[in-house]
């Protein structure tokens, strides 16, 4: 199947898919996980750790490190809560937790807007060609920079 079909959650729902999700994983969902998680979901654009902490940290009228929110992006991104986008140091949070594939992101360079995409066939290429050299590939990362439909091809 190259192309696949998600039950993409928003607000409320993305919410509680997070959670359960992480539950399901033996972690709790905390009140600084769920900050984190709602100052990521809010985010129209890939944030950075910094970006999410200063959001966090004025949700909760106190401040919060950076570091802290890294250490709880990692466990989101192992959860499959939350995926990375490595060119930009920064996250997205997954609308659809409890599908496990890899992603494909498209990165507009004019916007900085991130869509992924799932098409399990390129993904699958990409792990056949690592198996054929003899690598493992635990998370392939597709990144596709360009221009979004909005920005065009100016």
């Amino acid at each position: 199947m190259a192309q696949h079909d998600h039950q993409l959650h928003q607000g409320q729902a993305l919410r509680s898919a997070a959670r359960g999700r992480l539950e399901s994983k033996g972690e709790q969902w905390t009140d600084m996980r769920a900050a984190v998680f709602d100052a990521l979901a809010s985010f129209e654009r890939p944030a950075s750790a910094y970006d999410i902490a200063e959001a966090v940290s004025k949700s909760q009228s106190r401040r919060v490190a950076a570091n802290s929110v890294y250490r709880i992006l990692d466990l989101f991104v192992g959860a499959n809560l939350a995926r990375r986008v490595e060119s930009a140091n920064a996250y997205v949070a997954n609308q659809h937790p409890d599908c496990l594939h890899d992603c494909i992101f498209l990165i507009c360079d004019n916007c900085g807007q991130a869509v992924h995409i799932d098409d399990d066939t390129v993904s699958g290429g990409i792990r056949d060609a690592a198996r054929n050299a003899g690598f493992s590939a635990s998370r392939p990362v597709i990144e596709v920079r360009g221009k979004c439909g909005d920005c065009g091809e100016n």
